[in-house]
């Protein structure tokens, strides 16, 4: 039996890993401890007086001698590129680890340990993590628990005693911290049941700084307590002792509490709610705030509302009645036929040839425009190989697997669609999808998030990138450019039916919204809705303090169609794109507003006779208005805009790189040099100011060297 463990190693602040984790990660070391069974990591200073923290990682057994012990220390190599955590290389591959340390790119910390156990035996394995403010610390902890059983169980005994110890420093019970604890999940990942009603939710027009007249910075999460009733003081008490043992547990939230009673022992009743709170909690941040509701104006008491993950309020019960109450209702929708015995046939695509300095991934096309790259399942590119294009105020990254993330106006301010920076994954916030209606089969048009075993080919071209694939007789093509001057981003997939027999397929479009720098922040003020002129679905989100005015929309040109507002929906409770729940229903629901999880994603069914060929366009873009996004969205639409727009970006790039044309006796440097050196610096520098890997948006010369 091989077991197999996993940690990845941040050691920086939540901030910080968020904002850029692939630069984050370059300063964290790793070191192997082969004679103790253990892996250490050090995060390098980036000043003189920075601390840097030691973390360790060790496996021990009791009652049985591991047979062979390895270690990892890097993702890439443990996962592999395109793969995830679901589906990790180093799962599929048999063996010892790789034993890679030092100064990886991404750290982790995993430790393999092969045991051999008889009928009827049995065998621990700890697993232990710790940190420490020293290299001498860590180690001594090292010592401590490796292989020293009383001190392990003392853990665990110690563990249970300071539980107990802080609960009786707070006055709570076991059922009490039970309740709290489910709070807590709702604080830090978003629930709709707690929200407040979209009728409220709807009228705000108000941004982050209409709370710092109240000394409430909007940076930490808001649980808001409305109280009318005095009889309810219990429930005063309770969020008190809430909000203690969130602290308690490292969860910062401020606690914001209105009096909302009317009588004339209004002030007794503030007064007697301040004289709960400790002194060192009052207005400060991560603590609580007491405001008399007749003193907060309409606008701000909607804002309120509006930004606090939790609303709870005396008049809708008990705070046990608000945690056990299920407002959010299933999707009832028929699951789709699923015939699992069907075997789609394998005739794939023809592979490209002659290819210029081709590495085994890929080359140049003969006349060096295009740089085409080869993938499957089992044969990926080392790293994302990507394409970045753009118009002055628009753009898009393309990688050769398919994911992709755009934005509009600024590259890190406002991005349309979530920016993953990670090489490993690759992960993406855009993906599409075509499906046998008939049998339930389903795979992506690029290699990622769901792709066939079969070959997929992508061309990364002057201004567009295109995907090749051929699955189970339908060939698909998806060509991904930006119009050059509007903010708009066509996916024209073109399906040609080579089964020899009719078909009904759909096709499905899905976009993740981010609406600003990042999706952990935006996401709960995303507002998505259908646009009555256009057809659209639209998303904005009002409390962007720079861009909330701007409007997004993801549009098809077929009428009939079904979509979702709703990311929950389409991928499913602990699903992925890989495998969303969507594409095992028979439609999409129709669902969109606030107080969801929000996407944007829509289905198109459609029937192609066999020999014959379908076109659905795709349109992902933004205006500064409504109108805007509206008029934007009819004006590319069709078959012949879509192809105008291509033509257009073509023709602009073709001038552009033509212009100046360089001869010399390498053959490399021309081919570089006539073209590619000058599209990158004008997309990717110029205007896009943006890449895989660093994402700023920023106009500086000096940022523009680092990024």
């Amino acid at each position: 039996i091989e077991i197999t463990s996993y940690s990845e190693v941040v050691m920086a602040t939540a901030a910080s890993d968020l904002m850029a984790p692939a630069f984050s990660n370059l300063f964290v070391q790793t070191e192997i401890i082969p004679h103790q069974h253990t892996i250490m990591c050090t995060r390098r200073p980036r000043s003189a007086g920075e601390q840097s923290p030691w973390m360790f990682h060790l496996m021990a057994t009791e009652g049985k001698h591991a047979e062979e012990i390895s270690y990892e220390t890097d993702r890439m190599a443990f996962i592999g590129h395109g793969n995830s955590i679901v589906n990790p290389q180093a799962m599929n591959n048999p063996g010892k680890l790789s034993g890679s340390q030092g100064s990886v790119l991404d750290p982790i910390v995993a430790i393999r340990y092969k045991i051999i156990l008889e009928p009827e035996e049995a065998a621990t394995i700890d697993m232990v993590i710790g940190i420490a403010e020293t290299k001498e610390i860590c180690q001594g902890l090292i010592n401590k628990y490796q292989d020293n059983t009383p001190h392990k169980d003392r853990v665990f005994e110690m563990a249970w005693t300071h539980s107990q110890v802080v609960l009786r420093q707070i006055n709570a019970s076991e059922a009490d911290a039970q309740l709290y604890g489910r709070l807590a999940s709702s604080i830090i990942f978003t629930n709709a049941s707690f929200r407040a009603n979209p009728a409220i939710l709807i009228n705000n027009h108000r941004q982050q700084s209409g709370l710092w007249g109240y000394s409430i910075s909007g940076d930490l999460p808001i649980v808001l307590l409305k109280i009318e009733s005095q009889a309810n003081m219990q429930m005063v008490k309770q969020l008190i002792q809430a909000h203690a043992f969130w602290r308690l547990k490292g969860l910062l939230v401020d606690l914001v509490i209105w009096n909302e009673a009317h009588d004339v022992y209004r002030q007794v009743f503030q007064n007697d709610i301040e004289a709960l709170i400790p002194s060192e909690l009052k207005d400060r941040p991560g603590g609580i705030f007491v405001r008399a509701a007749d003193q907060i104006s309409n606008e701000d008491r909607i804002l309120f509302q509006t930004v606090a993950r939790v609303n709870i309020s005396d008049s809708a019960g008990t705070l046990a009645d608000h945690v056990n109450r299920k407002l959010i209702a299933k999707v009832a929708i028929s699951r789709i036929s699923n015939d699992e015995k069907y075997t789609p046939s394998s005739t794939p695509i023809s592979l490209p040839k002659d290819l210029i300095f081709f590495n085994g991934s890929g080359g140049f096309s003969p006349d060096g425009k295009e740089y085409v790259i080869v993938t499957d399942d089992k044969s990926k590119t080392p790293a994302p190989w990507v394409n970045v294009i753009a118009n002055p105020n628009f753009g898009t990254v393309v990688s050769e697997s398919g994911s992709a993330y755009t934005w509009t106006e600024n590259a890190h301010e406002l991005r349309l669609t979530s920016w993953s920076n990670d090489p490993v994954s690759d992960a993406t916030g855009e993906a599409f999808y075509i499906r046998d209606e008939e049998n339930g089969h389903f795979w992506s048009t690029a290699l990622l998030p769901a792709g066939s075993k079969s070959p997929y080919i992508t061309r990364h071209g002057f201004g567009y990138s295109v995907f090749e694939h051929k699955h189970d007789g339908i060939y698909s093509e998806m060509v991904v450019y930006v119009d050059m001057e509007s903010a708009v981003k066509f996916s024209v997939l073109k399906i040609r039916n080579q089964s020899g027999r009719s078909r009904k397929l759909s096709a499905t479009g899905y976009t993740e919204w981010v609406l600003g720098d990042n999706r952990m922040k935006t996401a709960m003020h995303i507002h998505t809705e259908v646009d009555p002129d256009s057809g659209a679905l639209f998303a904005k989100n009002q409390y962007n303090t720079e861009f909330n005015n701007r409007v997004a929309f993801f549009d098809v040109d077929y009428l009939k169609k079904t979509f979702t507002g709703d990311r929950t929906e389409f991928i499913g409770r602990n699903g992925t794109l890989q495998n969303p729940d969507a594409m095992s229903r028979i439609k999409l629901s129709g669902k969109v507003g606030l107080a969801l999880d929000p996407c944007a994603a829509i289905q198109v069914p459609f029937f192609v006779a066999d020999g014959e060929e379908q076109e659905i366009i795709f349109r992902l873009g933004a205006g500064k208005d409504a109108n805007e996004a509206s008029t934007i969205s009819k004006q590319f639409r069709g078959a012949a805009a879509a192809g105008e727009a291509l033509e257009k970006v073509k023709k602009y790039w073709t001038n552009t790189i033509d212009a100046i044309q360089v001869e010399t006796p390498d053959k490399a440097i021309n081919l570089i040099t006539n073209g590619w050196l000058t599209y990158q610096t004008i997309s990717s520098r110029l205007w896009g100011r943006s890449g895989f890997y660093q994402s700023g948006g920023a106009f500086g010369f000096r940022d523009q060297l680092q990024d």
